[in-house]
């Protein structure tokens, strides 16, 4: 388990007090008990139906006001709340709630928040029992994370550890056939699954899986894609492999 970094004050918000935007990010944040909503800006439209609790207060302000809190040209969509990042959670948690047949996904480094807010996205929309990060090489919440999963980063638990080749042994302890993903594995994500709990190691863009987590995988296994492409982007690997995973 790790203690969140602390951050820089940014017009944009912090790692600590980080800023969401859009309509369906928003809207999830405010859905979920669990987490804690500081301030809100928004039109007068926007304002009119996101149903801000009581409690939460609220700055009516135009779209170029909101532009000015988020970075660049982020799509706000007329809604921008402050909040607090949600607790921890622990990784023995998070297996415990595993059932029988579970996919658990594992990134090793992948620190591109849209990239990460896409695999929660897909984890979240094939069912899977949750994703598993470093702490130290993972994005914080950040509202392009949070636009990037579309509500899912309230729903799909989250567990950040400090290391990765011990976490993946906790993982093969709670039952989970590891399995990660390599272009230059020689048998495809088909061919290595079998056991009904899966973890899927993915590594980043360019580097790919490390040699210690290869090392900590029960399998290494490739997408079957063509030849016409190097090697797609890890969120669409990503969303490929659950898909596998799941209708096998």
């Amino acid at each position: 388990m790790s203690r969140r970094k602390k951050s820089h004050q940014s017009h944009h918000g912090t790692a600590n007090r980080p800023r969401f935007w859009g309509k369906h990010a928003v809207a999830a944040a405010l859905d979920n008990p669990e987490r804690r909503v500081l301030k809100a800006w928004a039109t007068r439209e926007a304002a009119g139906f996101m149903q801000f609790p009581a409690e939460v207060p609220v700055t009516l302000a135009d779209a170029a006001d909101l532009g000015r809190l988020v970075p660049g040209d982020a799509p706000h969509q007329g809604v921008v709340i402050e909040v607090e990042p949600l607790e921890d959670m622990w990784l023995a948690d998070l297996l415990h709630e595993a059932g029988d047949k579970s996919v658990l996904l594992v990134l090793d480094q992948v620190t591109d928040p849209h990239n990460v807010g896409a695999i929660i996205r897909s984890a979240a929309a094939f069912g899977a029992v949750g994703i598993v990060t470093q702490d130290r090489h993972s994005p914080p919440e950040s509202g392009a994370l949070a636009k990037a999963a579309s509500g899912a980063l309230e729903r799909l638990p989250w567990a950040r550890v400090v290391n990765l080749a011990r976490a993946l042994e906790e993982i093969a302890e709670a039952g989970f056939w590891r399995i990660g993903l390599a272009g230059d594995a020689g048998s495809t994500l088909q061919e290595a699954l079998g056991p009904d709990k899966v973890a899927l190691v993915l590594g980043a863009e360019g580097p790919g899986l490390r040699q210690n987590s290869r090392e900590h995988c029960d399998a290494l296994a490739r997408l079957p894609i063509s030849d016409a492409v190097e090697s797609l982007n890890v969120s669409n690997a990503a969303a490929v492999a659950l898909y596998a995973a799941t209708v096998a």
